[in-house]
């Protein structure tokens, strides 16, 4: 009879998300899993199953406690276009508040992702379609809200906003600079008709 499990999932999962965010899925080892988890490799294993399903597990919980619940919050706002502009504002403030400018982890596995694993690769196509879809549904809503006809078809407008995501996030990355950040979001939100950013979110 198996032993029932001594730990917390959600806490080893946090760790995990942790130690891939900063290091990437190559660059984190066994023993980097073990030491942030606390917990033997076998033990690991048997509970997540190998590194890639552990990443893949991590991958997992990250979306659903950071893009999906951005998501769920935002599409219960009344106002369409503040929730896309929400949405921003969230990212922006993330980014530029992490001192060790992680990034995103879905937006580092898409930069990481290879040929040799097509699953991983429809995971991260299929969670960027979301984001996509949440744009374009919230862009369709404020042009309804707002009695007008849109400048831009609304599926050309939330691929853009989609691009402009990705693009800030990498850039956060490597040149986290507010400025450089805030105005590439505010010309999108702008050429789109959208409310601008807060004045807070661009300190």
């Amino acid at each position: 009879m198996a032993r029932p499990r001594t730990f917390d999932e959600a806490l080893i999962l946090n760790a995990a998300v942790d130690a891939f965010w900063v290091r990437g899925y190559e660059g984190t080892s066994t023993r980097d899993l073990v030491k942030c988890t606390g917990l033997s490799q076998p033990s690991l294993y048997n509970a997540f199953g190998d590194k890639r399903s552990l990443y893949r597990r991590s991958l997992e919980h990250y979306l659903e406690c950071s893009v999906r619940d951005r998501i769920r919050r935002l599409e219960a706002l009344s106002d369409a276009g503040r929730a896309i502009t929400g949405f921003f504002a969230e990212v922006l403030e993330r980014s530029l508040s992490d001192p060790l400018h992680r990034g995103c982890l879905l937006v580092n596995s898409a930069l990481e992702v290879t040929a040799e694993d097509p699953d991983l690769r429809q995971a991260v196509a299929s969670e960027l379609e979301t984001i996509r879809r949440f744009f374009q549904d919230r862009l369709a809503a404020f042009h309804d809200q707002q009695g007008g006809v849109p400048a831009v078809d609304v599926r050309r407008g939330a691929n853009h906003l989609l691009s402009v995501l990705l693009g800030i996030r990498v850039l956060a990355r490597v040149n986290p600079e507010p400025e450089d950040l805030t105005q590439a979001i505010d010309v999108a939100l702008n050429s789109l008709g959208l409310p601008p950013l807060a004045p807070s979110c661009a300190h």
